[in-house]
């Protein structure tokens, strides 16, 4: 038994086949809309992947940038995984309710995808903790499971406490692709989800592999929401800090020099005195 809401929805393996490649194709091209690398690219004319982590995420957008362009990077990637579960709902709502909290795994792992690897971005895209949350949030909202409540409450209680009291969001974000997989098993009891929700899990552990050494290794970044002040790399935009006073001549060795006409002086007076 693949999954108990197939068997239970009926439905003919074509037109299943055919729906389920749809769901992917259009929650993939929705995921592929990354707010961190539009935002930059073609507003602030400087991609968010050349500085900082050369993540195009919200995070490494913060700290970079800053500023209320920052929402905007929200709400985007927000949107965009909202749209990709209603828009399976909707579809899997029309062929047969049975398949409604599937779709909805579906369509999220394909999301996830297109904002983790975007053909429209050379494939380096964020590491779709934004979207995965929000993507765990619409797991919430299910008429037919009692339960479903669970699954955006570990995921994001177990994200905040850990990122509030260790200030490590990346922390936190590995709680939340560890416990999607377990919590999302606890609530269905479904093969099938429990192997979409385990690539969505391992898609964030992999994304955040580096900073999981980090933190092993103590050297990982703690958040702040007060962004740092950019310091301009040389050749792009300015010197680098303290290149300006490193180039300056010291006006010391200078005012030493000073003096030095004084005996040429004293050596031309002498020789007038000798004509006189």
């Amino acid at each position: 038994m693949l999954s108990r809401f197939i068997d239970a929805a009926g439905v003919a393996p074509g037109w299943l086949a055919a729906a389920a490649a749809g769901v992917a194709v259009v929650s993939y091209c929705l995921g592929c809309f990354n707010g961190a690398v539009v935002v930059s690219r073609y507003l602030l004319r400087n991609d968010v992947r050349s500085h900082g982590s050369g993540n195009a995420g919200l995070t490494n957008f913060y700290r970079v940038f800053g500023g209320p362009l920052t929402l905007v990077v929200i709400l985007s990637d927000v949107v965009k995984a909202v749209l990709a579960v209603l828009f399976a709902a909707f579809i899997a709502g029309h062929i047969s309710p049975e398949l409604v909290a599937l779709s909805k795994y579906w369509a999220g792992t394909f999301c996830l995808l297109g904002h983790m690897y975007p053909c429209t971005f050379q494939f380096r895209g964020g590491k779709g903790i934004l979207s995965g949350g929000a993507i765990a949030i619409m797991m919430g909202f299910d008429s037919g499971n009692p339960w479903s409540w669970c699954i955006p409450v570990v995921v994001w209680g177990g994200f905040l406490i850990l990122a509030v009291a260790t200030k490590y969001v990346s922390l936190g974000s590995c709680w939340a692709g560890f416990s999607f997989p377990f919590v999302s098993w606890f609530v269905y009891r479904d093969p099938l989800i429990l192997l979409l929700s385990v690539i969505v899990g391992g898609l964030i552990l992999w994304k955040h592999r580096g900073n999981i050494v980090r933190l092993v290794k103590g050297t990982e970044s703690k958040f702040s929401l007060h962004k740092k002040k950019a310091q301009p790399a040389a050749g792009e935009g300015g010197a680098a800090p303290g290149a300006e006073e490193a180039s300056a001549p010291d006006p010391e060795p200078e005012a030493a020099g000073e003096p030095e006409p004084a005996p040429e002086t004293a050596a031309t007076s002498k020789d007038e005195e000798d004509k006189a």
